[in-house]
């Protein structure tokens, strides 16, 4: 084996190291069970930063939660939940307790706190502006450390095991950060000897080996800067311009509307209006679904049983959305589906066998 070849098989090992790393150990007392907060409304959000970064302060502005604030550190010591109504649509808001460098090995009811942030749909990282950039890069550690990838998306990998007949390796596109040697050898630590592997994307070993774990979970995040009234004009509009990153002051209520505004962005909901036959769609009461739903998602917004007993849709959209639309009809396929077309309404009409 020349040189080369041995640095390929080390790499291969550290990072098989890294992700064991990750997992939790018997002595941290498992992954955690989370706090006991039953998710409602059409999307959840949760709050995570360090104690008084102003956690407490946002949730009662924004949704007129009591949470109790104070100069103190870790004034919250469970999850709060409130709720944000905008646009028709109830976001539930959780702040959770503040989290202290090694929550990731459990320390300060870490893994409670992130074991109910891998719940929600949106993070907030919450940060002091008057404090240093160390902040963002240790909570992005400890986030990273139990499994969970910021503003990323999945790796476009196809890995299928079997049962016989070795393993398949094919890619798409030309492997720059790993190459096939680094992965058998992977798979041999793994002891994994017959699987189907695509490639479709220049990924690097490490989200090879998120792919195989199988665990991990991309979420979207956003940045929340507080207390900007304490800095300079200047330093303010360095973090504005910082990417997925929204400045506020909870004290002087500065920008939290625009912050609502991002988090309805970042969530990707969409608004679907129903009508019965014959009149006007009722649209003071949206089913609101993240972006992607399909037909049997809207069923279920109306109803669990009604999926079940489902035949037919008439659906008004935007321009625009028909290509996407049709692409998501044929995932119920004990339906069949009509499409009528309007310009300036988007409804939905459902008929089941009752």
């Amino acid at each position: 084996m020349g040189i080369i070849e041995k640095i390929k098989e080390i790499e291969a090992k550290l990072a098989r190291y890294r992700a064991q790393l990750l997992e939790p150990t018997a002595k941290s007392g498992g992954a955690g069970t989370g706090f006991d907060v039953q998710k409602s409304g059409d999307a959840r959000v949760a709050l995570i930063g360090f104690p008084s970064v102003g956690k407490s302060t946002l949730l009662s502005k924004a949704t007129h939660t009591a949470s109790e604030a104070a100069a103190y550190e870790f004034t919250t010591l469970t999850a709060i939940p409130g709720v944000i109504e905008y646009k028709g649509a109830r976001i539930q808001l959780l702040d959770l307790p503040g989290i202290v460098e090694g929550a990731s090995q459990g320390r300060g009811r870490g893994r409670q706190v992130v074991s109910t942030a891998k719940t929600a749909d949106l993070i907030l990282i919450m940060l002091d502006a008057t404090k240093s950039e160390e902040q963002k890069r240790l909570l992005e550690l400890e986030l990273d450390a139990v499994g969970i990838r910021l503003n990323k998306t999945k790796p476009d990998v196809v890995f299928k095991r079997k049962t016989t007949g070795g393993i398949t390796f094919n890619t798409t596109v030309k492997l720059t950060k790993t190459d096939e040697k680094t992965i058998r050898t992977i798979l041999a630590g793994y002891k994994l000897h017959n699987c189907d592997i695509m490639i479709r994307e220049d990924i690097t070993t490490d989200e090879f080996i998120d792919v195989l774990i199988g665990t991990r979970k991309y979420m979207p995040c956003l940045y929340v800067y507080n207390k900007i009234d304490s800095i300079s004009l200047e330093q303010v509009d360095k973090l504005a311009h910082e990417p997925k990153t929204v400045v506020i002051s909870c004290e002087m209520d500065l920008n939290l509307d625009y912050l609502i505004d991002r988090i309805w962005d970042e969530l990707s909901l969409v608004k679907i209006y129903t009508k019965k036959r014959g009149a006007q769609p009722d649209l003071s009461d949206p089913i609101c679904l993240r972006k992607g739903a399909t037909i049997e998602d809207v069923c279920n917004g109306i109803h669990r049983s009604l999926a079940a007993n489902f035949r037919y849709g008439l659906i008004w959209v935007k321009y625009g959305y028909l290509a996407n639309l049709a692409n998501s009809l044929h995932t119920h396929r004990r339906s069949a589906y009509h499409i009528k077309y309007k310009t300036k309404t988007w409804c939905l009409s459902l008929q089941n066998d009752c």
